[in-house]
């Protein structure tokens, strides 16, 4: 037998999760990422290459 429940709460979970990534902010910019992310975790090697 299906658990209905289940399936209601999986299918659920992913309508969700879809209709939160169409509606963001950044999705409606055509210009991209500008320049480079700030990486803070390799601040650390990159003091290393400077020296």
């Amino acid at each position: 037998m299906i658990d209905y429940f289940s399936i209601a709460l999986t299918h659920g979970l992913i309508l969700f999760a879809c209709w939160r990534l169409l509606f963001r902010d950044d999705l409606d910019s055509e210009s991209g990422v500008s320049g480079k992310a700030p990486r803070p975790w390799l601040r650390q090697q990159d003091d290393n290459a400077d020296a």
